[in-house]
């Protein structure tokens, strides 16, 4: 009896193991899922360098946080292109190496306020990128990734708006907004932080505001 019940384990983790084998991602969401995690790596390389380049120890405090929600994003993100068996770009992951590392080095001589300014503008884009990865996957009938890549979203958008606090009062702000189209009365997305548990079958690029 302990053969057969362990037998019938083996067959249904084969089985299942099979069943996750062919679901066949959209080559555009496959390349997402590897531009992210690398992404991510160069975004939190870039904090680490923002971090020790500020004066003031409690948004210093908040950059090395949100360092920290990068590592935890790459992680997360790692795990979904485990489950589809989607390869790290060793491309990707050297190309974002070296952009993170050059970011976290002009920090030091490009003065406060640039810093804070695209970190916000790229926290912007981030946020659409996990939505974007659920229409992708909802496209599929997958919505059982809905409530991470939510969350994730969610948390890219505390970080948008925490470095447009710090920057909202700089005279440079109407001449960057203007030019790179992110600033105070501009954004990427529309996404609500304060919303934690929305209808997600309502929340897609189209309603929160963002190109796919």
């Amino acid at each position: 009896m302990l053969d057969s019940k362990n037998d019938s384990q083996g067959l249904w983790l084969s089985d299942r193991g099979a069943t996750l084998r062919a679901v066949q991602l959209q080559p555009e969401l496959a390349d997402l899922l590897r531009q992210a995690y690398s992404g991510e790596k160069a975004a939190a390389f870039a904090y680490i360098g923002h971090a020790r380049s500020l004066r003031d120890p409690e948004v210093r405090r908040a950059v090395k946080q949100i360092e920290e929600d990068e590592w935890n994003h790459r992680r997360e993100v790692l795990a979904l292109m485990q489950e589809y068996g989607v390869p790290v770009s060793r491309w990707y992951e050297c190309k974002y190496h070296i952009i993170g590392r050059i970011i976290s080095a002009a920090c030091h001589v490009i003065g406060w306020f640039m810093p804070l300014y695209f970190a916000g503008r790229l926290e912007s884009g981030n946020v659409c990128e996990y939505i974007v990865m659920k229409d992708y996957f909802n496209a599929l009938g997958i919505t059982k990734h809905d409530a991470i890549l939510y969350e994730m979203a969610v948390k890219e958008r505390e970080h948008e708006d925490f470095f447009q606090l710090q920057v909202k009062d700089s005279r440079l702000l109407p001449f960057f907004e203007k030019l790179f189209g992110w600033g105070g009365r501009r954004s990427f997305n529309t996404i609500d932080a304060r919303d934690k548990s929305p209808d997600m079958a309502k929340v897609d690029a189209k309603s929160s505001g963002c190109r796919r």
